[in-house]
């Protein structure tokens, strides 16, 4: 069974790290595991137009037969939702990119329980369209209007925060800073002129002339202005504390097989994000997410201490 309705899990701002170390400590008791054969799985939208064809069915259907487990997907609206519905026990798992999961792991009260290293390639570009007067970084003005995905998205706000503070450019100083509310927006926005310059992750652009609405240009209109650095893991996915060891042992077998090179046909974006040749490291230590609390202070988010 798939359910599309969104948790209702309160007003929870996206990528809201005070909102996440509110609910943490607020004493609400967790959910237990009410549904102990049923795999409950939260994600997030991979585009805002209804039109657009995800691959939840198969994802669905191969996380069931790898696990032996009924598999139920539910929509979220926003990362921090996310966390916040695994860290309930309201959901079992969701897959995260590194910041988000960072901020997860960092509460005390989610797990990794499988992570994909990043490889040594920039996960972060800074887009302008062709026509753009701006050749580089440095032609950044305070007049700039910069958009970004969601202020709790890797690639599209963490790592070209530090990307730009590397350059000199600090965020509402240097530049202005526009909360798109997803990738695809950013796009939007660069499009309608609402937006100068479009930072998001690096897997878009080679989407050019495809006609999807992830990314929604010809090829030539749009060009890279700079690159992020790396990042020391790519993709987590996240696990509740209150499921059933039986439930646990099933997931540290089946995602690792589910989410992999043989099955990219059939899963598209949601492998498209895992790097190719790599091993992913099953329950990693909480130490590996640490370079993230380092670069989340540059965007003045403290994820070190949430409790």
């Amino acid at each position: 069974m798939r359910t599309r309705t969104p948790l209702l899990l309160g007003a929870l701002a996206a990528g809201s790290a005070l909102l996440l170390a509110g609910c943490s400590s607020s004493g609400e008791a967790s959910a237990s595991d009410d549904a102990p054969d049923t795999i409950r799985m939260a994600t997030l939208p991979l585009s805002d137009d209804p039109n657009a064809v995800t691959p939840v069915e198969e994802l669905q259907r191969l996380l069931g037969e790898e696990t032996g487990m009924e598999v139920e997907i539910t929509d979220v609206p926003s990362y921090s939702a996310a966390i916040e519905a695994v860290r309930a026990g309201h959901s079992d798992i969701v897959m995260m990119s590194g910041f988000p999961s960072a901020l997860g792991v960092n509460t005390g009260e989610v797990d990794s329980l499988v992570a994909w290293p990043g490889t040594d390639e920039p996960v972060s570009t800074c887009l302008v369209l062709d026509d753009s007067p701006l050749e580089s970084l440095e032609d950044i003005t305070p007049e700039t209007v910069v958009a970004f995905a969601d202020p709790a998205s890797s690639s599209g706000y963490f790592m070209p925060i530090h990307m730009l503070d590397a350059a000199g450019l600090t965020k509402d100083e240097d530049y202005q800073a526009l909360m798109s509310g997803g990738h695809d927006r950013s796009f939007m926005a660069l499009q309608q002129g609402q937006a100068d310059v479009a930072c998001t992750s690096t897997i878009f652009p080679p989407m050019a002339g495809q006609g999807t609405p992830m990314f929604p240009f010809e090829e030539g209109e749009t060009r890279s202005i700079g690159e992020s650095i790396s990042m020391p893991i790519a993709l987590s996915v996240l696990g509740s504390q209150s499921m059933s060891d039986e439930k646990r042992a099933a997931l540290l077998t089946g995602i690792p097989a589910v989410w992999s090179s043989d099955n990219a046909d059939l899963l598209g974006l949601y492998v498209e994000g895992i790097p190719e040749g790599v091993e992913p490291i099953v329950e990693p230590d909480a130490a590996v997410f640490q370079p993230f609390v380092d670069i989340a202070a540059v965007a003045g988010v403290d994820i070190s201490d949430l409790e």
